[in-house]
């Protein structure tokens, strides 16, 4: 049950439009279904022996208006107070007695009209749709004075709350008061008649998150917008220094050809010029390129990002997994991650990947700030990403972003948890459903990588399968009975084990410390997980189609792997390719 408040000046011209066909939505039967002494005259139903609506019409407004009249100067000069009440679309059809319930106790709640008190605000509430009321109050008491209706909006949500529990109906998550505001109905109908997809206010708050996502300098940001065709704005004060920034969109103009401006505070709470500046400065992202230090040369700059991203999104599940408020400021670099993935990502996922970035927006704001923030790693892996380019979204490229939104689907997982304990329902609802987007760009992302691991698996010599589908199972035994088909499930998983140990590494070792990273309780893939865990430890290519190798110079081997090769004398076995699956062999000659 969603409230939406607006204050006005025009008792009649309301009653008009609720008592006439409609703008957008066909008004049928409007009628009373509550009023604040339950005889006010109703133009919908008038039971007189000469029935005239526009007449009945100018005695309700006139009644409402009464003691506004007789309160003269000292009435508001916004009297009216008019709230709509709408249900959810999957919610039953309240009938007129629970409505008048509805607008009762939210005029009560709000202190229009508290209950038992002779001199409340008038009041009526009007019903011409099966899902929603309009209710229409003005301002003035009984006693000539005006209520106090201090934080209305929160208490009517507050109500709303309660009254969807005892109806049963769907129960909607409570706000913090750190959601970004959205399109006005003037906006959305406007976006509908020039043909735009959205609201512009939608399309300028992606496209400013966007360009923030990894930018080192105020410079930088506003030579992003600009880049990305929007209009931009400056507000200085008079010694110059910048107070804040305007943006539009090419095209959006009102009546009079002027570009129409939103401020960045109008757009989101944490998209105001001193919020930025204070970002900019907690997490000063490098100005070069971060190098990765887990690539190989011959691997392209996305690949090479987006490895090095994995990495650095581990150690920020991590953070989130310790429960502190610290770990907000994690939050915030998660989001530029997506935003930054989501901008350079291949078309086969990119419509998932920005679906992920838009819902884990409202993850990122919150009533808790770190105060010894350092978001320099996650912003500066946002910005390796940023730079390295776009995506081909196969070979290496395609392996490492599968390997990196498994990842970030364990972060949004943990931002849920993390919300969840502190009574965050908006903003853990919002990375459960990031948690889903990215699953679904996962599935996209992996076929092909996970297709060739499982027929590499599936081609090993029985021996050596056998050898490490046993130290799964004795690594993972609750695997035997948590998914069906386990061992065919585990084909990848052995494969990878098996390109690990012919580069050098302990393999039990390594699937040890795979698992011991962090917790797999909520991955819906455990042998998934740890397969990109494994690949990136061991610095095996991201794509199974390319050749194992050893790790490259100044990489330092697990510890398990390091003693393992001081107790051998013989020098290490010829790496051998990784085998291909039959259907992909080239045909003999």
């Amino acid at each position: 049950m969603v409230p939406k408040i607006r204050r006005g000046s025009r008792t009649h011209g309301l009653l008009v439009y609720l008592y006439g066909p409609g703008k957008r939505d066909e008004h049928v039967d409007p009628h009373l279904v509550g009023s604040w002494d339950g005889f006010a005259p109703d133009p919908g139903r008038d039971t007189s022996p000469d029935p005239d609506p526009k007449v009945t019409l100018a005695r309700l407004a006139a009644a409402l208006d009464l003691r506004v009249k007789q309160a003269g100067t000292k009435a508001p000069a916004e009297h009216v107070w008019h709230c709509s009440v709408r249900t959810d679309p999957g919610d039953r059809t309240l009938t007129d007695d629970e409505w008048n319930t509805v607008a009762r106790r939210l005029v009560h709640a709000v202190n229009l009209a508290p209950e038992g008190d002779p001199d409340g605000c008038r009041w009526v509430a009007v019903r011409h749709a099966d899902d929603h009321i309009h209710i229409l109050a003005t301002m003035v008491r009984g006693d000539v004075r005006r209520p106090r209706m201090n934080y209305d909006f929160k208490k009517a949500q507050a109500e709303c709350r309660r009254i969807e529990k005892e109806m049963g109906l769907r129960q909607l998550k409570p706000g913090d008061g750190t959601g970004a505001k959205s399109p006005t109905s003037a906006e959305r109908f406007k976006a509908e008649r020039t043909g735009r997809p959205e609201a512009p206010r939608e399309t300028l708050r992606e496209a400013v998150r966007q360009a923030l996502a990894g930018a080192a300098t105020e410079e930088e940001f506003f030579t992003r917008l600009r880049e990305a065709g929007l209009r931009v704005r400056m507000r200085t004060a008079p010694s110059g220094d910048a107070l804040g920034y305007n943006v539009a969109l090419p095209g959006d103009r009102n009546r009079h050809g002027d570009p129409i401006w939103y401020p960045g505070s109008k757009l989101a709470p944490d998209l105001s010029l001193p919020k930025i500046s204070q970002r900019l400065a907690d997490g000063v992202a490098d100005q070069a390129t971060p190098l990765a230090s887990d690539g190989r040369p011959d691997w392209s700059p996305p690949a090479r990002a987006r490895r090095s991203a994995t990495g650095t999104a581990e150690h920020a599940a991590v953070l989130l997994d310790r429960d502190d408020d610290e770990a907000a400021a994690q939050l915030v670099g998660v989001g530029e991650l997506l935003d930054a993935i989501a901008q350079t990502s291949p078309a086969a996922t990119r419509a998932d990947l920005v679906a992920a970035a838009r819902t884990f927006e409202r993850a990122t704001r919150c009533h808790f700030r770190a105060e010894r923030a350092d978001t320099r790693a996650i912003r500066s892996a946002a910005r390796g990403i940023i730079q390295a380019g776009g995506s081909l979204g196969r070979g290496e490229d395609g392996g490492t972003t599968a390997m990196f939104v498994s990842t970030l689907v364990l972060v949004a997982l943990a931002a849920a948890r993390w919300h969840s304990a502190r009574g965050h329902a908006q903003q853990a609802h919002a990375s459960r459903q990031t948690a889903e987007h990215l699953r679904t760009a996962y599935r996209q992302a992996a076929a092909t990588p996970m297709r060739a691991l499982h027929a590499q698996g599936r081609a090993m010599p029985e021996a050596e399968r056998r050898k490490h589908e046993v130290a799964i199972r004795t690594a993972l035994p609750e695997q035997g009975t948590r998914a069906e088909g386990a061992s065919a499930k585990t084909d990848a998983l052995a494969a990878t084990l098996a390109q690990a140990e012919e580069a050098g590494h302990d393999p039990e070792a390594l699937l040890q410390q795979a698992m011991d990273m962090r917790e797999l309780d909520t991955a819906a893939d455990v042998n998934d997980v740890l397969v990109w865990r494994l690949r990136r430890l061991a610095h095996l290519p991201a794509h199974p189609g390319a050749a194992t190798r050893r790790p490259p110079a100044g990489t330092r081997p697990t510890k398990a792997s390091a003693n393992t090769s001081e107790r051998k004398t013989a020098p290490p076995a010829t790496v051998r390719p990784a085998v291909v699956a039959p259907r992909n062999r080239l045909p003999r000659r």
